[in-house]
């Protein structure tokens, strides 16, 4: 008896850190912060070096998405 209460309370002390994904998901909503904040910024550098419009700015984005895939 004693030796199955020990290995539940190891087995308890493994799975506990693996079960709790509130960590993972705050890691998760990190990331994606931090990508859309890597996107606007490239959008902005792109934006404050071209004075022709943004028209022509997501015209040569899709050209070159176009030329990449075939």
């Amino acid at each position: 008896m004693r030796m199955k209460n020990m290995m539940i309370k190891a087995w308890t002390k493994v799975m506990v850190p693996v079960r709790n994904e509130r960590g993972a998901q705050s890691l998760e909503w990190l990331g994606l912060a931090a990508l859309l904040i890597l996107v606007l910024g490239i959008v902005s550098q792109a934006v404050n070096e071209n004075s022709t419009g943004i028209g022509t700015i997501i015209n040569n984005i899709i050209q070159k998405i176009t030329q990449m895939v075939g």
